[in-house]
């Protein structure tokens, strides 16, 4: 396997010569190493027709990550997106007004006092969700319109449709003709909105069907050579993608990134491997499990991957 190789240069090295001596470091530096050495190889198999599915959880688009996944959907590096309800809140949110930078020790009681909702130390204040009420209301006029029914890929596209600004994933999903699933999506601020809009007088028919999409993914996995998986995070997001997957034979490549442990037996802490005794992951296929926070992790792989153009 090689020895291990210490870090040490004698001048600040550029980014890619520094991802380059990650993977002779040890423990998690060589998992990032090869980490990215996959997210390269993706990309070359994406250019030759392999599908890629990107999934990652709400949280991660309250976080600076929102801009890399604006940038992979403008430079069409994936080919569909799977992610959680709150995700298209906070994308369209910060559309319109940013979020502030607070501390994960804050004093959270005084917090709502002063109407301020904290993830992590990321603070979202609550009158950004009457903003958000605001903007979607021509959203669900306009899907209202053309039928009562309703997929939440076609919600996103919609609110996609209505943002300009071009650090918006949805913007560049609606943009680039990438179809963004959220099958979860009732479990965010947008199925609060959308129970609103119900109310309304002559929209008490507006629904949505989280099964509309399920034909329009499968169709992606079932007509590709070969399939990868971006999986940033567990939850719904994870498990819609590697189980669309398991339709085809499982993925041909999956890169995890991941904080979660599995010994518990969650399915967010599971590691590729036991998605290759389910058939979500071929026997055949290729992947890494990385432990470590996305926002830490993804710029790297990113811009890493980038190769001489990011020296």
């Amino acid at each position: 396997m090689g020895k291990i190789g210490d870090f040490s240069f004698d001048s600040e090295p550029p980014l890619r010569e520094l991802l380059e001596a990650y993977k002779a470091a040890g423990f998690q530096a060589s998992v990032l190493g090869d980490g990215l050495g996959l997210f390269r190889k993706i990309q070359e198999e994406k250019a030759s027709g392999c599908r890629v599915f990107l999934s990652f959880t709400a949280n991660m688009v309250a976080s600076g990550l929102r801009g890399i996944f604006a940038d992979m959907l403008k430079r069409r590096l994936v080919d569909a997106v799977i992610t959680t309800g709150g995700s298209l809140d906070h994308d369209m949110i910060r559309a319109y007004d940013g979020y502030e930078l607070g501390a994960f020790a804050a004093d959270d009681g005084e917090l709502h006092r002063e109407g301020i909702n904290r993830i992590g130390n990321i603070f979202v204040p609550t009158k950004h969700y009457e903003l958000l009420e605001e903007k979607m209301k021509p959203v669900f006029e306009a899907l209202h319109a053309r039928g009562p029914i309703v997929s939440p890929s076609e919600i996103a596209d919609e609110m996609g449709k209505t943002l300009s600004d071009e650090g918006s994933f949805l913007h560049w999903a609606h943009k680039n003709n990438i179809p963004v699933f959220s099958p979860g999506i009732t479990d965010s601020a947008i199925g609060l909105q959308t129970y609103f809009f119900k109310q309304k007088k002559g929209c008490a028919d507006f629904g949505i069907d989280v099964t509309k999409d399920m034909g329009r993914l499968a169709q992606i996995a079932l007509d590709a050579e070969k399939t990868a998986g971006i999986v940033l995070g567990g939850g719904i997001s994870k498990h819609h993608l590697i189980g669309v997957n398991l339709l085809r034979g499982g993925l041909d490549y999956a890169l995890y990134v991941s904080t979660s442990e599995g010994w518990e037996g969650s399915l967010s802490g599971a590691p590729p491997s036991e998605a290759v005794s389910w058939g979500k992951i071929r026997e055949s296929g290729r992947y890494v499990n990385i432990r470590g926070d996305a926002t830490v992790v993804l710029p790297l792989l990113h811009y890493g991957a980038g190769g001489e153009k990011n020296d």
